[in-house]
């Protein structure tokens, strides 16, 4: 009888080379679910310190965090705040928003939208527009207001000053 029929049906010798592949496929299979694990944790990482970066309205003693959109428009608006703080003069238009010019253009992905009461926006590629009601419009969205509270109390029925800023 040979040694191979010692073994019982269905069941084969497993030599040491089958040994040594096994434990080559086990490491690889190791290595490469610790790669994923970093990849993941770096991602995280990454997404962590995105949404760390917030952008503060302040509405003369009102101060309101922004939950910012993730495009181009925010990113440069962000880069502009990073050297100091914007004040821009708003003016009251049609009782469910203020408008107000930036000194410069930013980048536009304008989109048919319909506002709500704390959306922040981009007009016409060089207007800043916050709502204190609701509009349908093509805007590049910029972001929302995180609480709104006293958000309508802040911004009042007529022009107003406000501040954007970069947060803590």
């Amino acid at each position: 009888m040979s040694s191979d029929n010692s073994y019982p049906r269905g069941t084969r010798k497993v030599c040491k080379e089958d040994g040594k592949i096994s434990l080559m496929r086990r490491q690889i299979l190791i290595l490469c679910l610790i790669l994923m694990c970093v990849c993941v944790a770096s991602c995280k990482n990454q997404n962590s310190r995105e949404t760390e970066t917030n952008m503060i309205v302040t509405v003369g003693e009102y101060r309101f965090e922004v939950i910012l959109e993730d495009n181009a428009t925010t990113t440069e608006l962000i880069e502009i705040l990073e050297d100091g703080p914007i004040v821009v003069n708003m003016k009251d238009y049609s009782g469910f928003e203020k408008v107000g010019p930036l000194d410069r253009s930013l980048t536009r992905n304008d989109k048919q939208t319909t506002t709500h009461s704390g959306d922040i926006v981009l007009y016409n590629g060089n207007n800043i527009v916050i709502f204190y009601g609701s509009n349908s419009w093509s805007y590049t969205r910029i972001g929302r207001v995180a609480d709104l509270s006293d958000w309508k109390k802040a911004l009042g029925s007529g022009d107003v000053k406000v501040q954007f800023s970069v947060g803590d």
